[in-house]
């Protein structure tokens, strides 16, 4: 025996399925439709770029070949005008280096004769005598320099007449 109740949960049932059937049929017919137009968008850019490889690549490679030309013209332009400047630097810091080597030596003389001129006869005269001391050492010391040559010549050749002198000796003796 089957009840009304049975039957009405049975077609609800029944009818719930077909609904979610239907469901399914309805995502299933949106899901094609989203990758027929991913198809599409797929086969038009294949598309562009078949033509892209058949046409606009040569163009594009005569660009690109032109381009890395041209880049290798700038490095080389870039290389020699930086070796220019790094020439021109080092001259011109050698230039400043001697300019500034010059004024610092001015400079250090005139502060020495403004320094001289506030000091009293005594000191001046003192200094000056310093001065004139200094260049007797450099006389002096190049004078030693010279005596010290002489004197080891002179050596040299008294030991060369002593050696001379035993061997006449003592030839003298075996005769």
């Amino acid at each position: 025996v089957v009840t009304r109740d049975d039957v009405e949960e049975a077609l609800k049932a029944v009818f719930q399925f077909v609904k979610d059937k239907e469901q399914l049929l309805q995502d299933l017919h949106s899901k094609i439709e989203e990758t027929e137009k991913k198809i599409s968008e797929k086969q038009r850019e294949r598309d562009y770029w078949l033509e892209y490889k058949n046409v606009g690549s040569k163009i594009h490679a005569e660009r690109i070949s032109s381009l890395e030309k041209d880049i290798v013209e700038v490095k080389s332009e870039l290389e020699r005008t930086e070796e220019h400047y790094r020439e021109a630097l080092k001259v011109v810091r050698e230039e400043n280096q001697k300019l500034f080597d010059k004024h610092m030596k001015l400079l250090s003389e005139e502060a020495l004769k403004k320094a001289v001129g506030y000091l009293d006869k005594d000191c001046r005269r003192e200094i000056e005598e310093n001065q004139w001391l200094r260049e007797e050492v450099k006389i002096y010391r190049k004078e030693e320099r010279d005596l010290k040559a002489s004197v080891q010549l002179l050596e040299e050749e008294n030991t060369t007449l002593v050696a001379k002198l035993i061997d006449i000796k003592l030839q003298y003796l075996q005769a």
